[in-house]
């Protein structure tokens, strides 16, 4: 995100707005944010830990914000409320629910 000086305060409030619409909705699940000050770990399948993300992978950063909606098309219009609370774009992702968890 590239948020002015100053604007800040601003994006929080609106942020949180719509969060807000999500859960008077009914179609909030969770949201967060990476914790920047803890560095990523890559943990291999016999328990070996290496400090550091993928080396491939740009560095990720930045919220998630989980909701249950029942169309593509209602997800494009959440993304675009945060899009615009936050002045920024938005990654748009399905997550796909495994029924044995």
């Amino acid at each position: 995100m590239v948020v002015p000086d100053g604007e800040w305060d601003a994006v929080s409030r609106d942020a949180h707005a719509v969060i807000h619409e999500a859960k008077a909705a009914g179609v909030y699940v969770f949201s967060g944010g990476i914790d920047e000050d803890v560095p990523p770990a890559l943990v291999s399948a016999d328990g070996t830990v290496a400090e550091g993300g993928y080396p491939w992978a740009p560095p990720l950063n930045g919220g998630f914000t989980v909701l249950e909606l029942p169309s593509r098309e209602e997800a494009v219009a959440w993304a675009t409320r945060f899009a615009t609370a936050c002045r920024c774009d938005q990654e748009l992702r399905v997550f796909g629910f495994d029924p044995q968890s």
